[in-house]
């Protein structure tokens, strides 16, 4: 992307990081509540929101956008991307930090599983949910700005975006200390 591109679009992506993080922690907790027979909070940070999907949507949406009208690139890359980002996010913390956040060793469906970092199930429902992305979601924002007003659209993305990054660095000082 462009300056002036990414300048354009930088609220929808804020918009796109809050909504990929609810969308995230709804799905594992519709997910959980199957796998574990319990419904469980999810995630690490306070709110109803999982990091790792908000930056995941932002980089589905930047990877995908020379392709952006092609369902199966966007899906492809989507799936791709989103494997190699929840593989190297889960070895990373583990390495870094010692801490292992999901093993999916343990979990149901989990063929396709590389070290409990990533298995099959999860990375074509994540390419699934790229294209739902690109096609469904991007589309109706889209729709929504162009009938908000500047000042409206852009409180709309960045609140909700605000939130969420405040609610990470704040989760992230309660561990640190605590």
């Amino acid at each position: 992307m462009n300056k002036e591109l990414l300048k354009k679009e930088f609220p929808l992506l804020m918009l796109i990081f809050a909504f990929g993080g609810i969308f995230g922690f709804i799905y594992e907790e519709i997910f959980y509540r199957f796998d574990l027979g319990e419904w469980v909070k999810r995630g690490t940070t306070f709110g109803p929101w999982i990091p790792i999907y908000g930056f995941g949507g932002i980089l589905i949406l930047g990877l995908t956008y020379k392709v952006r009208k092609n369902p199966f690139l966007v899906f492809l890359l989507a799936t791709v991307a989103s494997g190699i980002l929840e593989l190297a996010t889960g070895w990373v913390v583990l390495k870094v930090f010692g801490v292992r956040l999901w093993d999916y060793n343990e979990e149901i469906l989990n063929w396709g599983n590389i070290g409990g970092f990533v298995c099959a199930r999860s990375v074509l429902f994540f390419g699934a949910a790229g294209v739902f992305l690109r096609f469904l979601v991007v589309p109706v924002f889209e729709k929504i700005e162009k009938k908000m007003s500047r000042k409206a659209w852009l409180l709309l993305c960045y609140i909700p975006a605000g939130l969420f990054a405040l609610d990470i660095v704040i989760s992230l000082i309660c561990k640190a200390v605590g």
